[in-house]
């Protein structure tokens, strides 16, 4: 059982970088007004998405714990790493690799206490 909400927690945290990457997409163009920046598909459907994230987090809180789902909060990070250089083609860094090792290898320390 803990093991669905382990992979749910991972699920949500791919929903908030996805939610993220819409954010930065729409953050990269040119909008007509002050109004259109804010209220476009991609905002809403970004902040859409991230609640959606957010519940579905909370709702892990019960089968993982409190501890448990923070430290998988961290996970999103390298996913909009790995997204943006897909569709932003953003370089990976020797220093962002040396980071995702960190986080990695602090889930690993976490998961193994």
């Amino acid at each position: 059982m803990r093991n669905m909400f382990f992979f749910l927690a991972v699920f949500a945290q791919l929903l908030a970088a996805i939610s993220q990457i819409l954010l930065k997409k729409s953050a990269s163009k040119e909008h007509a007004s002050f109004a259109r920046e804010y209220l476009n598909v991609l905002v809403i459907g970004g902040y859409a998405i991230l609640v959606v994230s957010m519940a579905i987090m909370i709702f892990c809180y019960k089968g993982l714990g409190y501890m448990a789902a923070v430290v998988m909060e961290p996970v999103s990070y390298i996913m909009v790493m790995l997204l943006s250089r897909v569709f932003f083609g953003e370089k990976v860094t020797l220093y962002k690799i040396l980071g995702v090792c960190l986080i990695i290898c602090g889930i690993a320390v976490f998961y193994r206490a």
